[in-house]
């Protein structure tokens, strides 16, 4: 099976939630944030480029462990299984990116 791999730096940018599914499987989610960082050769200076959001989906133990290690606002680094969801709503078409992440860690080049 092809999947598509990526790893993503940013921050957590909403409370993580948690739930488990009618069968008892621990599931987690947050939305994350990462913005563009570069220098700005005419300035001189560094300046912030496009955001891009994405929702990181996470299961069993890694879910439980979540919940109490990452708040918002936390510099993380995820690895995962990229995924793009699309579905009709209203006659509009929406489309939402997810990350269903295998590892979850602080970013500790920005934080303790």
């Amino acid at each position: 099976m092809n999947e598509t791999l990526v790893t993503m730096v940013g921050n957590v940018a909403s409370v993580v939630s948690y739930a488990q599914t009618a069968a008892g499987v621990p599931v987690a989610n947050f939305r994350m944030a990462a913005t563009e960082r570069r220098f700005d050769r005419g300035s001189g200076d560094w300046v912030d480029g496009d955001t891009s959001w994405v929702t990181v989906v996470a299961w069993r133990w890694l879910a439980t462990n979540l919940v109490s290690s990452v708040s918002k606002g936390d510099p993380v680094v995820v690895s995962g299984r990229l995924r793009v969801r699309e579905w009709e709503d209203e006659e509009r078409r929406r489309a939402v990116v997810e990350i269903d992440a295998r590892v979850v860690g602080h970013d500790l080049s920005r934080g303790t």
